[in-house]
């Protein structure tokens, strides 16, 4: 292979040699009879003088309103920094760090709100000149805070259509300063955007299904940050998930069967009944939102009246949430005998109650449920997790 220049090896180490060789004619040749030897220069130096330190603060003498989320940062030029200090009026030490060979000194934990804080930095210049500088400031005392909480559990295994959920607890006015607070890391990498449904929910999803054993940190860095008219963030927040098995289930209105598999390969097909001509179910891709061992099922959780001729309130061993507006994946024993052959249930997906507890056993938050044929009804993507009916052109149309 050819060196950088494209100077094969051999060539280069006669080129070194031939060079050599005129040094020594030059440096121990005599002089020429009659010439004398050339003089030394004496022409002066001018290199520069070595420069005093400069020192860049992050933050001013007398500043308000310092955002308390935002390192507080020095760095020194043309010199190093030997030693600062940030220290509350209460006596309080924040903690620091000196990087870069002393060219930086950052702050590595918030500050509080409200609070007035002195910094203190002494460095050495590259002339020998030692500098002392100060600054005191104050934080900002919020007009309001607001809290957020994530869908996914610490440690948990997800599915692969897991969708990411901010809600905040109050309204956000500044959207891009939120999702600057809010990092998704996953391993691999995978591409996703934010959108924002209101002004208290954000939703971060990916641009197609998680790849199974994927690794997923989520951080909500919101304490001290200014979201917007006085609005700050309350305190952090963060999980740690994976994504399990690549499980998908869909249902069949017209066949009235289920078919689950699993890393693409069919595992089991199950007969079913869903939503009846009057009450159907909307058909489109549902997420589990959540399991329960032993659940009571009842039409005025979403606005029937239990004593009206399509309210109920019933007992199931097995329950699966789909969707805000009531929609489940239950055992229902009372509807063996049409499960397979017809559709007789309020929305729901009925099954026997030995295939419930198989798919419960086998499912798990954020796996895809994908309905067809089951009627005039479409599920919105409003309506629970269901973030997977929007393409993706769609989802990125509306974010912030």
């Amino acid at each position: 292979m050819a060196r950088p220049g494209g100077v094969p090896p051999r060539t280069g180490r006669v080129w070194a040699s031939l060079l050599l060789v005129a040094v020594a004619t030059v440096g121990c040749g005599a002089p020429v009879p009659g010439e004398s030897a050339p003089s030394r220069s004496t022409t002066p130096s001018t290199s520069e003088p070595p420069e005093p330190v400069t020192l860049g603060m992050s933050v001013s003498d007398d500043e308000s309103d310092v955002e308390p989320a935002r390192p507080v940062t020095v760095r020194a030029e043309n010199g190093r920094i030997t030693g600062a200090s940030l220290i509350g009026t209460h006596g309080t030490k924040v903690e620091h760090d000196l990087r870069s060979g002393g060219s930086l000194w950052t702050t590595t934990e918030p500050l509080g709100y409200g609070k007035t804080y002195t910094l203190t930095v002494r460095a050495t210049g590259e002339d020998g000149a030692e500098v002392e500088e100060t600054s005191t400031f104050t934080t900002a005392t919020p007009a309001r805070t607001v809290d957020v909480w994530i869908n996914a559990r610490n440690d948990e295994t997800v599915g692969v259509g897991m969708p990411l959920i901010f809600t905040f607890s109050g309204a956000v006015p500044d959207r891009d300063a939120a999702e600057e607070a809010l990092t998704i890391s996953a391993e691999p990498e995978t591409e996703g955007d934010f959108r924002w449904f209101g002004d208290d929910r954000v939703i971060w999803r990916p641009k197609e299904y998680w790849e199974s054993g994927t690794e997923i940190t989520v951080d909500a860095r919101i304490y001290g940050r200014d979201l917007g008219e006085g609005t700050y963030g309350a305190r952090d927040k963060a999980v740690t998930i994976t994504v399990g098995e690549k499980l998908l289930i869909s249902a069949d209105g017209q066949s009235h069967r289920m078919t689950v598999t699993a890393d693409d390969e069919t595992i089991r097909t199950m007969p079913i009944s869903m939503g009846k001509a009057s009450s159907s179910t909307p058909n489109g891709t549902y997420t589990v939102m959540s399991e329960h061992h032993g659940y009571t099922l009842d039409s005025s959780t979403y606005g029937v009246a239990v004593d009206s001729s399509d309210g109920y309130r019933i007992h199931v061993d097995y329950a699966a949430r789909l969707s805000n507006s009531g929609i489940f994946y239950h055992s229902a024993p009372w509807s063996v005998g049409d499960q397979g052959k017809r559709n007789v249930s309020h929305g729901c997906l009925n099954l026997a109650p030995e295939d419930a507890a198989w798919l419960m056993e086998r499912s798990k938050r954020g796996d895809p449920v994908t309905v067809v044929n089951a009627g005039g009804q479409t599920l919105e993507p409003t309506d629970g997790w269901s973030v997977w009916q929007m393409s993706w052109e769609e989802w990125q149309s509306g974010a912030a």
